[in-house]
């Protein structure tokens, strides 16, 4: 453990050293004889997003002769972060890059290897043309600044099986914590079988997994609070002990089902489970049955009773774009004029949506015209859009591994399996976040 410890300090500082010596001099692009500025942008590991790209440069480079925009892949070997990482910690950093989320852009701005992006003049103007001040406004990291400009917002709702809802006598999808366990009691009456969440995952520690079960439920029951400020855990006790209450509750009427199971939801043997909007591709072609408002029906998070049952707020499983600290000045202007152009027309916008099915991070997603046409066409899709302005990204902090890694060990996996009260859970996972923040 010590070992690896200090592998990860000297990676550190080994990023930190490489980015302020290659401010000048990175391979991100450069500056020809003939005046032109070459950048490169390392586009996510998807086949989808990098036709999508190399489409976007071809048609800046019509408008603006003087930038070239070079696109490529990141390496996936053995993980697009460890390839960043390794890129920047070699002097070979890209320009620029997407599929960042904050968490990771937390460790790389922590390692001086990002440009502020509300430095770069046309930050404003992009976050004007582009209708999402109130969408990046939860992006802010703990130091003032902005260094991932958000590409899609995927606000993560609940799936219910209204099919088997109204065949117990449960006509509405319950919003809070009581019609929550309302329903559990009449399935659990005629299907004693089922299960309200089967989810393996429920009782795994891995770090990521808290994005899909504790952050959504303690983003609506803390109407948006932080969990976690720069090195300060600031999280809403009172929310935080209701999820972990409302989870210990749900495991004492038997409602949950941690052991792995092969397609829980699809199968009717869970009726409640974490969704998002890439879902509905998949069953198209294996799940044909799963219709919208038939089969299932799309909800945000419920909430404690007695909260605000609109406007919740839930997790969102986003990630953007960030300017790396070895582009020179010309390199970071003209990034940000890419971004600039691609950002200024909802119509590119609709291209990415129409070929990832990933929501664009703007404000206005949901009223937009331009965006009426696909939404009429995919309207299990709406809500997801209706949802993007009350979505919390992940925490903004370097050790984020770490730290979600602790709310699992600590809390949601004994609650779930009735080894502790939530009180406790509660109370040895906010000792353990706080002693992490301090090393």
């Amino acid at each position: 453990m010590k070992m690896k410890k200090a592998a990860s300090l000297f990676l550190t500082a080994t990023i930190a050293t490489s980015a302020l010596a290659g401010c000048s001099t990175g391979n991100g692009g450069s500056k020809s004889a003939d005046g032109k500025t070459t950048i490169e942008f390392w586009a996510a590991p998807n086949p989808t997003q990098q036709v999508y790209w190399k489409e976007m440069a071809e048609e800046f480079e019509k408008e603006n002769p003087k930038i070239d925009v070079k696109v490529s892949p990141i390496k996936e070997s053995p993980t697009s972060e460890a390839s960043i990482q390794s890129a920047i910690a070699g002097k070979s950093a890209p320009t620029m890059s997407e599929n960042i989320n904050r968490g990771f852009a937390a460790q790389l701005a922590e390692s001086k290897a990002l440009v502020p992006l509300n430095e770069v003049e046309g930050w404003d103007e992009l976050l004007k043309n582009r209708n999402m001040t109130d969408t990046v406004k939860t992006w802010k990291f703990a130091d003032d600044n902005q260094y991932v400009m958000p590409i899609y917002s995927n606000p993560m709702l609940f799936g219910w099986r209204i099919d088997i809802l109204k065949e117990v006598g449960v006509n509405e999808i319950p919003k809070t914590y009581s019609e929550v366990l309302d329903a559990v009691k009449k399935l659990k009456a005629k299907h004693p079988d089922k299960y309200l969440w089967a989810k393996g995952d429920l009782a795994d520690p891995t770090a990521w997994k808290r994005w899909f079960d504790f952050f959504m439920l303690y983003d609506a029951a803390s109407g948006g609070n932080n969990f976690i400020e720069g090195d300060k855990f600031v999280a809403e006790d009172e929310a935080g002990l209701n999820v972990l209450k409302f989870m210990g509750d749900l495991q004492k009427e038997d409602a949950l089902l941690t052991k792995q199971a092969t397609d829980p939801f699809e199968s009717g043997l869970g009726i409640f489970t974490d969704l998002g909007p890439w879902t509905f591709s998949y069953w198209e072609e294996k799940f044909p049955e799963m219709k919208y408002n038939e089969t299932f029906g799309l909800a945000l998070p419920p909430v404690p009773d007695g909260a605000d049952t609109e406007n919740v707020n839930t997790f969102a499983d986003t990630k953007g774009i960030v300017i790396y600290a070895s582009a020179t000045e010309e390199e970071r202007k003209a990034a940000m004029e890419f971004m600039n152009f691609v950002y200024s027309n909802p119509e590119n916008d609709l291209k990415w949506l129409e070929t990832t099915k990933l929501p664009p991070a703007r404000d206005d997603l949901s009223s937009n015209d331009s965006f009426k046409a696909f939404f009429d066409k995919n309207p299990e899709l709406k809500p997801y859009a209706d949802a993007v302005p009350n979505a919390i990204p992940s925490i903004d902090n370097a050790k984020y591994n770490e730290l979600q890694t602790h709310i699992g060990r600590y809390a949601v996996n004994p609650v779930v399996k009735g080894e502790v009260d939530p009180e406790k859970g509660w109370k040895e996972m906010k000792k353990a976040i706080k002693e992490e923040l301090k090393k």
